[in-house]
């Protein structure tokens, strides 16, 4: 039987300070109690865990009603070591190919909501599971069209932009359809985004488009400099979540709850989710590490997989999953 998907909102009465991670861009995880200490007192809930690992799969869609909404636009394991209290970040490139899909991995999620609803998250784990090669115990979705919101209530992020770069084919939202008055190249449909290399203040717009941009010159277009770009706002968004002047303004707890409540899904009981975003919130920065596989793929041929490009191990995927464990045992 497939696990419930479940979304919550936490009563008002036990919240007074709130840590939420957020990673998908968004992990969301709760610790509340008047002052910042009431929930960080109480008995945890054991979690699901291997090798003293407890591993969340992080799922960005676009969302909204457009074809393509529940294609997932990022994926992200999560990976948390209990004994040494690490925290490891590792990027899944979109277009690696699933031999069991016949399709990039990116589809898994599509495929297991169209067969049943709340099968997405099920079939994305068991695909994630495949390519790292370690138990995936939890999932978590983040709606991209959401994600704004929650941006902007928490009063925006602070991004150290690596380099700068600009996308000249971003999607307008709306315009996905558009016929252009004929234009064979669709150039209504998209806009030109630029970013400047160093620290920047993003509110939710300007966030979601540094996630989502694609298309960039040079480097900056690949998956994995996305897969770079997620990981920094994660980071970020953790960053301002565990400042306790971010909740401080009157109504903003009920409001970011409420926002983070309509931008994700996840299959963890409320205990869990709960007690990961404990130990998650007590992580310090220089204990988390990001992770990235880029260097054990290759992109084979157009013609081997009907004209797509998709991105497969160099060698194959054991070697990728030795790879991925030795990462995580340094």
């Amino acid at each position: 039987m497939q696990p419930k998907v479940r979304r919550f909102i936490m009563p008002k009465a036990k919240i007074a300070g709130s840590v939420i991670a957020v990673a998908l861009l968004l992990v969301v995880i709760v610790k509340i109690a008047a002052g910042f200490v009431g929930f960080m007192h109480q008995i945890a809930v054991t979690l699901k865990s291997s090798d003293n690992r407890t591993n969340v799969l992080l799922l960005g869609i676009p969302g909204g009603i457009h074809e393509g909404a529940d294609l997932t636009d990022s994926m992200m394991v999560l990976s948390f070591q209990h004994k040494t209290k690490t925290l490891t970040l590792i990027s899944l490139p979109r277009d690696i190919w699933s031999d069991t899909l016949k399709d990039k991995i990116n589809s898994a999620y599509h495929y297991g909501e169209e067969k049943k609803k709340g099968g997405g998250m099920l079939l994305a784990k068991v695909i994630a599971e495949d390519v790292v090669g370690i138990p995936i115990q939890y999932g978590l979705v983040v709606d991209f069209s959401g994600f704004r919101r929650v941006l902007d209530d928490v009063g925006g992020i602070t991004v150290l932009v690596a380099q700068t770069f600009t996308d000249s084919e971003f999607p307008i939202e709306g315009k996905e359809d558009d016929p252009c008055d004929g234009d064979p190249k669709f150039r209504c449909r998209f806009e030109t985004i630029h970013f400047e290399a160093g620290k920047q203040h993003m509110d939710g717009i300007t966030g979601l488009t540094y996630v989502r941009s694609r298309h960039a010159e040079g480097e900056e277009g690949s998956d994995f400099a996305r897969g770079r770009r997620q990981q920094e706002v994660i980071v970020a968004l953790k960053t301002k979540l565990t400042s306790p002047l971010t909740w401080l303004p009157p109504g903003h707890i009920g409001r970011i709850l409420e926002s983070l409540d309509a931008a994700t899904d996840t299959d963890m009981k409320l205990g869990e989710l709960l007690t990961f975003g404990k130990l998650v919130a007590r992580v310090k920065a220089d204990r988390i590490s990001r992770v990235s596989i880029e260097d054990q793929l290759t992109s084979p041929p157009l013609w081997m997989y009907g004209g797509k490009y998709v991105l497969v191990p160099k060698e194959d995927f054991v070697k990728l999953h030795d790879y991925v464990r030795q990462v995580l045992e340094r």
